[in-house]
This record gives C-alpha cells, sequence and structure tokens, in this order.
C-alpha cells in the first residue's frame, strides 16, 4: 500500500532533542500542577514499514549498520504471579523460557536529539521509567517516543533514596510521580522502579497502594556503550536490562541492543508480562 506524499514529509521532519555519567543537581519540586502534554497517537500499522525505512534511512550513515533487526516478539506465554498480601511485586528477571529480554530506561534529564530515530529504527518495545524533575522541562519530548511504541512508567517526583523513610514520605513519591505521568501522558503508570534501585518492605507496600502491580531491579546496565552483567556473559531470557538517558545514549541503546542480538533473544514488552 503506497503512503501519501504528507505522511511520508511528516515522518521525515518528526526529528527530536538524552544524562551525563553522574546525575545533574535535581531541581526542586515544583508545586504548581504539570500541564497537559499532547498525546500523540502511534502511527497507523499500514504507515509502520515506511516509518521504520525512513527512520533507518534519516540515522547518520556510521549508525544505519549497527541497528540489529529483531523479530516480532512472541506473545507472552505466562505472566508473573503477583503478591497477595498488600505490596508490589519485585523483580529483576521475569520468570519465562521465552526467548526474551527487556530493554528499560530511566531518569530523562538528558533529551538526544537522535532517540526518537533510534527507536523507530529499532522498532522493538521500551519502557521508560521517568522522573517528573528530569522531565518537566520538555516533557513533549517523551510524548514523541511513546507514540513511537515506548511505554512510560513511574520513578518517583524527585529520585530520593526511598530506603528508610516514612510510608507517608515514600507514598508522596510514588503516587504523586505517577498522578503527574498520567497528566502529562494520559495513562497512569502500574509499574514502578525505586531510584538506585534501592527499597524496603514500606516501599513496595506504598508502591502498591499507589496502584503499582510491581517494581523492578535488573540483570544488566549499561553506561558508555558497555553492557555489564551480574550473572556471567550475556544476556539471559527473561532478563531486564537498564540504561538511562545520558549523553551517550546513542552507544548505550546500540549496545543493548546488540547484545541482546548476539545472545539469540528479542526486545520484549516489559507490561505484557504482567497481570
Amino acid at each position: 500500500m503506497r503512503v501519501g506524499k504528507a505522511l511520508i514529509a511528516a515522518l521525515l521532519v518528526v526529528v527530536v532533542a538524552g544524562c551525563s555519567n553522574a546525575e545533574p543537581p535535581r531541581p526542586a519540586l515544583s508545586t504548581s500542577a504539570p500541564a497537559p502534554v499532547a498525546v500523540l497517537p502511534s502511527a497507523p500499522a499500514a504507515a509502520k514499514p515506511q516509518a521504520h525505512a525512513i527512520a533507518l534511512a534519516a540515522l547518520p550513515a556510521n549508525l544505519r549498520g549497527r541497528v540489529p533487526q529483531f523479530s516480532p516478539a512472541p506473545p507472552a506465554a505466562t505472566k508473573v504471579k503477583l503478591p497477595t498480601d498488600g505490596t508490589a511485586g519485585w523483580y529483576s528477571r521475569i520468570p519465562t523460557d521465552q526467548k526474551v529480554a527487556f530493554i528499560t530506561i530511566d531518569d530523562g534529564w538528558v533529551k538526544h536529539p537522535l532517540a526518537l530515530k533510534l527507536f523507530q529504527a529499532a522498532d522493538v518495545p521500551v519502557t521508560l521509567f521517568l522522573e517528573i524533575n528530569a522531565i518537566k522541562s520538555d516533557p513533549q519530548y517523551f510524548a514523541k517516543l511513546q507514540a513511537a511504541g515506548a511505554t512510560i512508567e513511574n520513578h518517583t517526583i524527585s529520585h530520593p533514596d526511598l530506603r528508610g523513610r516514612s510510608y507517608a514520605s515514600q507514598k508522596h513519591e510514588i503516587c504523586g510521580g505517577a498522578d503527574q505521568l498520567a497528566t502529562y501522558y494520559g495513562r497512569r503508570p502500574t509499574l514502578f522502579r525505586p531510584p538506585f534501585g534501592t527499597h524496603d518492605t514500606t516501599t513496595l507496600r506504598a508502591a502498591h497502594d499507589c496502584g503499582m502491580k510491581a517494581a523492578f531491579y535488573w540483570k544488566e546496565t549499561t553506561n558508555k556503550g558497555k553492557v555489564r552483567f551480574q550473572e556471567g556473559p550475556g544476556v539471559k531470557p527473561g532478563d531486564i536490562i537498564l540504561m538511562h538517558f545520558r549523553d551517550r545514549f546513542v552507544d548505550d541503546f546500540l549496545g543493548v541492543l546488540q547484545a541482546i542480538h548476539k545472545a539469540g533473544l528479542t526486545p520484549a514488552r516489559l507490561e505484557d508480562y504482567i497481570p
């Protein structure tokens, strides 16, 4: 099916404006209500192949050959079993034998101009755990990533170490983050990553009470294009991979894609494995 010239022209101009290895100072939380962000629709199914080709062609020539191609992820064969004791589930890996892995990206301080084109060219599911203070300078940037297929989840308002804090303090950070993300992006998150991956039983109880079904750690981390493994070389089925919106976003994202491809796995949507 041919796509009209207007659609191709529109796709060609969608270029957006990614955190240094050390996180920049975090500004104080504003008490004003966030302005709603226009929620952009996903591209129609018929336009998806053309959008993918255009996105790949729009990348710098030295990057095009570094984007591995994947078959679509299989449907989730099983879902995790969530706790029934009033706490959110806690996972660093999804217990599955399917040949899938999960890409998760935290914070949102650095808004790299190539992120959207990379997402479109790779055409794989990605989960963004966004911090309100990090994204509030340009929430529309992440609306474009959402329209390209990314799912937006919760990473608190101001990125504190939650462990040891009172229930009220933790609930404020978790509920507040989810509420503001719902205002920005038209969907309230149901998944959560605690800052630094640190948590206690209060964290999981507060997360549950804020509507979070599950909270997540990771099995691999990525920085400056290098993937670091916790349990021997290679990404394993069900692994959750952590990266951040940093200055080296391009190298990090391509490094993750290549590690998953080398392991014979396919990126899958984390949300599909949660009841």
